[in-house]
């Protein structure tokens, strides 16, 4: 036997550790959340214990839709007696028309001189800082508040037994009434 070399056995050696993992970026400022101002929270939270039953979705809309909670109506009697009546936060009063798709919130269609009414007369909101009504010419032919000519595109604020007239001729008036 020549010169046979046995090799040393080495130890094995086992790969590098992975380099840890980089840190976390630092936590981004949060933000106040900030709500709208007309933001009204749902009062009727379920319990725990209660089941949450979603209605049946509807594919047609209801012709009236209930007043959200806490929104008085609005409520204009014509001079002939006819009333007209409404609870929302944004709405418009006007008359129907046939290219319309849909009609203003308080619909005046079919009163005397219905003419001197504009499609889109005016917009009635609700200002919850002011807990009121307030109103808005869109018109044409212009509005009246208690005799004062209104100047468009201003709001200006509904009040109980307000006098409101559409038109400078004195024959569309209603009174205004705010029912809590």
């Amino acid at each position: 036997m020549a010169n046979l070399i046995t090799p040393t056995p080495s130890r094995p050696t086992a790969p590098p550790p992975p380099p840890p993992p980089p840190p976390p970026p630092p936590p981004l400022p949060v933000q106040p959340v900030v709500n709208p101002p007309n933001y009204q929270p749902v009062v009727n939270y379920p319990k725990d214990d209660q089941q949450r039953v979603n209605p049946p979705v509807s594919a047609v809309q209801p012709v009236y839709t209930p007043p959200p909670p806490g929104l008085p109506i609005i409520k204009l009697i014509h001079t002939t007696g006819r009333e007209f009546q409404w609870s929302g936060e944004v709405g418009f009063i006007g008359r129907r028309s046939q290219s319309m798709t849909l009609p203003p919130e308080i619909d005046l269609t079919g009163l005397p001189h219905e003419g001197i009414i504009s499609r889109r007369h005016a917009r009635i909101y609700w200002d919850w800082q002011q807990n009121t009504y307030m109103i808005v010419d869109m018109s044409t032919n212009g509005i009246y508040l208690n005799n004062k000519l209104l100047n468009p595109g201003m709001q200006y604020s509904l009040r109980n037994e307000n006098l409101l007239q559409f038109g400078q001729d004195n024959l569309v008036r209603f009174t205004v009434y705010i029912m809590f």
